[in-house]
């Protein structure tokens, strides 16, 4: 692969600042005509040549209107990034629709120094790979243009950029990992390879360029990233890949119907199970706190169907720096600019914090879905990045439990009269719960297509027969404190 890009490029002097004038007034054009596009542009700049990965953000920064480049160069992370899953800190800082964004230092290279130095083994490697595949073609279905360059060095090169780095004066600044580079040459350039192989399909490719001569290199990285803005600003949309038509395929299972809607819990033994169980979390959440142990809980279900009372009786228990409530409502215009998985991963906890969702992600697939507000396209994809969006949390060590609360229809109608007639409660009727109610059967349908593609082995959905209120906050708090016990090495068998 590498071999290919070893031939010796070069642009001469004359050529180069012929053509430099013209395409730099291209690229500016470009850039004013894509902000009032609505797509973003991700151009991620790697490889083994990491002088000239600078050097190119800086003639990119200079040749275009910088004002509208976002350069985000990603070092060690920091202590803050640590403490959330690996590619949080690549999510929240993703280009909104209309704006472009150049990322260096990014999840390619050092994964390839963390495998090189065995700081993970190769099934680990390969777990890296996927997610890094899924996160480029989750951005790329949502509409983004994403662009990869790996600046090739051949090793007589990086010997030469070696050689004068260890001068006493001048030269240039080598760090560790381009030491590394060096001194296993061959190593990198087969796990590079191996890389590359397996994150540069045909929707977001990896282009070698060549960085021996600067002028070719230069003018090569931005004549691409001019070509593939100029031809996707004549698009009017990003192409949709295939999808099973809906004849073909399976009807879900009926999974909600399968829920015994007639449990119950008795009074006395909701106090005594209750104030044993919250007693109980307000151990394990501060063990939590001390192990580092991050923890997301996602609550869906029925309108009325006590979300809140069980959300409540949770945190009751709970120290107030122990946890968080993110109530989802529908994206604002900022959110809209980007993935729907974004906001969702800015929010995620820090280690030792207790997250709640209440409603979630699962909004694409339910009120999306029923409401006609994405593309079956989008849909239809979004069981797989739900899924991988998952994986990550649980890989990263989160804690992560997902319930849905679900109570029929006459139970239903029962609470929608009694809010309307409870002065305190009436603010949580709304004109959307009844539209909804109308709809019970579309979204019922919606749901048991949900558990069925999104219920995995690491991320399990519970469904919670909740007729009876105190049955349901009994239920839930008992899986949460097995859950954290397990986690956190709890003794004892809990209430």
């Amino acid at each position: 692969m590498f071999e290919a890009a070893e031939i010796g490029s070069q642009i001469e002097k004359q050529e180069y600042e012929e053509a430099l004038p013209a395409l730099r007034v291209d690229l500016v054009n470009a850039q004013y005509d894509l902000r009032e596009a609505g797509f973003p542009v991700l151009i991620v700049l790697d490889g083994d040549d990491r002088h000239g990965v600078s050097d190119v953000v800086n003639r990119l920064n200079e040749w275009m209107d910088a004002r509208y480049v976002e350069t985000r160069v990603f070092g060690a992370p920091t202590d803050e990034e640590l403490r959330h899953p690996r590619f949080w800190r690549y999510w929240r800082e993703l280009p909104g629709r209309g704006e472009l964004a150049i990322y260096t230092g990014v999840w390619v290279l050092g994964t390839i120094g963390e495998r090189l130095t065995d700081r993970i083994d190769d099934t680990e490697f390969e777990r890296r790979l996927a997610h890094m595949t899924r996160f480029e073609q989750a951005l790329v279905h949502d509409g983004a243009l994403v662009l990869k360059f790996w600046l090739h060095l051949p090793e007589s090169q990086l010997r030469k950029r070696v050689k004068k780095g260890h001068k006493k004066n001048g030269g240039f600044h080598l760090d560790a990992l381009d030491v590394a580079i060096y001194e296993q040459y061959d190593e990198v350039a087969r796990l590079s390879e191996r890389l590359m192989r397996r994150t540069g399909g045909g929707e977001v490719p990896w282009q070698i360029v060549e960085s021996t001569d600067y002028r070719y290199r230069d003018l090569t990285v931005a004549r691409s990233i001019l070509g593939a803005l100029e031809a996707r600003l004549q698009q009017a949309q990003a192409p949709a890949p295939a999808i099973p038509p809906a004849a073909a395929r399976v009807p879900p299972p009926n999974l909600l119907g399968t829920m015994d809607l007639e449990a119950t819990l008795a009074r006395p033994e909701y106090k005594e199970r209750l104030a044993a169980l919250q007693e109980r979390l307000r151990g394990l959440s501060e063990r939590a706190r001390e192990q580092n142990v991050a923890s997301v809980l996602v609550f869906e279900g029925k309108d009325a169907a006590g979300k809140g009372g069980v959300i409540r009786r949770l945190v009751a228990a709970m120290d107030v720096q122990d946890y968080q409530i993110a109530t989802v409502g529908a994206p604002t215009d900022e959110e809209l600019r980007h993935h729907y998985l974004w906001r969702f991963w800015r929010r995620l906890p820090r280690a030792g914090q207790l997250l709640i969702f209440d409603r979630s992600w699962y909004g694409r697939v339910l009120v999306e879905r029923v409401e006609e507000l994405a593309s079956e396209a989008a849909l239809y994809r979004a069981y797989g990045e739900i899924n991988d969006f998952e994986e990550q949390l649980v890989g990263e060590g989160v804690l992560l439990l997902k319930f849905w609360l679900h109570i029929d229809d006459d139970e239903q109608a029962r609470r929608f009269e009694a809010r309307e007639k409870t002065p305190y409660k009436k603010y949580k009727i709304t004109d959307e719960d009844y539209r909804n109610r109308a709809r019970r059967g579309d979204y019922e349908l919606a749901v048991n297509e949900m558990v069925a593609r999104t219920s995995t082995e690491l991320a399990a959905w519970h469904l919670v027969p909740a007729n009876d209120k105190r049955f349901a906050r009994v239920e839930v708090l008992q899986r949460v404190c097995d859950a954290l016990g397990r986690l956190t090495g709890e003794g004892g068998t809990g209430a």
